[in-house]
């Protein structure tokens, strides 16, 4: 298990100096700055009051794309501006910047905007049963399974799904931290870092590994799938939003049109291989076609119990390693939106 000293090192490298000083004091953005429990406890409002506005996450424009296809009702807000952004970290950090009102994430992320000190909620849920990432080497690697990652450098990223994924799968191959070498890097990182062997593996999207082999693959790069699941994809807000009574009733109407959009994209392959990864992304029809073809159903649960669980034991390994302090993660749930995705859509995604 690393040193208390190599754990601070990790913790600042990944934050930044501003956000690492936030992040290890504890203090920023605390209940008692943005309202705490109470700011989220009022019933939600029926209808989104006039001249309510949004700051919306859309990694690669995916949810103006999706609403656009699947030609859905307009929005009864007002969305300020569809902020292309993505990775855990930066989202957190445009959290508290106040850019950004609501973001698409894994689970990890509102863990760490948690042990940052930063006050956050997840508002909707949609649960993957399978993995949405996998393994690649560098380029003239010897590397064939997850038990030969012993000794090796691994690319690790503790705000994102990315870093749980490598957890669980080291753990499940019974590693223990101290048999490899995390590298701190964020995602957006990790493809330079396997290209210039500053890493031996680093977990890649599905969408991301075949124009990495198809680059790679010839040089000795390949890819090593694994069975561990990231088993959350939610939406998630600050408490300063979902406290504003007006914001937060603007959630609750975005939540359906956020499952309404991923069933039309799941059900709509062909359309989508096409106006997205062929048109937006460079891919081929065939490269597209293989991603597709491990896409999750999506399912919207109207209980939050299981994900509270998954959520619970991703804290539990972090704290493990020393990444987090352990702490119970009910309080990143706001229960006022459970179960108004799972009523949007089919009863086929709701389980």
């Amino acid at each position: 298990m690393p040193s208390s000293y190599d754990r601070r090192v990790f913790l600042t490298s990944l934050l930044g100096a501003a956000a690492g000083v936030a992040g290890l004091s504890g203090c920023a953005e605390s209940s008692a700055a943005t309202g705490g429990k109470g700011a989220t406890t009022a019933k939600l409002a029926d209808q989104v009051p006039a001249g309510t506005s949004l700051k919306i996450a859309s990694y690669q424009n995916v949810q103006q794309l999706q609403f656009k296809l699947a030609k859905l009702p307009k929005l009864p807000f007002t969305v300020a501006s569809w902020v292309n952004i993505g990775a855990g970290p930066d989202v957190i950090n445009a959290f508290r910047s106040k850019s950004l009102d609501l973001a698409n994430n894994a689970g990890i992320p509102p863990i760490q905007a948690h042990y940052q000190g930063f006050d956050a909620k997840i508002v909707a849920i949609n649960v993957t049963r399978k993995p949405n990432y996998l393994f690649a080497t560098k380029p003239g690697s010897d590397i064939h399974t997850v038990a030969d990652f012993k000794g090796r450098k691994l690319a690790f990223s503790q705000g994102q799904a990315q870093g749980v994924v490598l957890l669980r799968a080291l753990k499940k191959a019974g590693l223990a931290y101290d048999d490899v070498k995390l590298v701190p890097l964020t995602s957006n990182q990790f493809l330079t870092a396997l290209q210039s062997g500053q890493v031996d593996i680093a977990p890649l999207g599905n969408t991301q590994a075949p124009a990495y082999l198809q680059q790679y693959g010839s040089k000795g790069a390949r890819t090593i799938t694994t069975d561990v699941v990231d088993l959350l994809n939610l939406l998630w807000a600050p408490v300063s939003v979902l406290g504003d009574e007006a914001k937060a009733a603007a959630v609750a109407a975005y939540v359906p049109q956020w499952a309404k959009g991923q069933v039309w994209q799941y059900e709509n392959p062909g359309t989508w291989n096409e106006e997205f990864y062929v048109k937006t992304q460079n891919l081929t029809l065939a490269q597209a076609e293989s991603i597709t073809a491990l896409a999750n159903k999506p399912l919207f649960p109207p209980s939050w119990e299981e994900a509270i669980a998954w959520e619970q034991e991703t804290a539990d390994l972090l704290a493990e390693g020393g990444f987090v302090k352990k702490f119970d993660v009910s309080s990143l749930f706001d229960h006022r939106f459970e179960g108004i995705a799972a009523k949007s859509v089919p009863a086929e995604y709701r389980s």
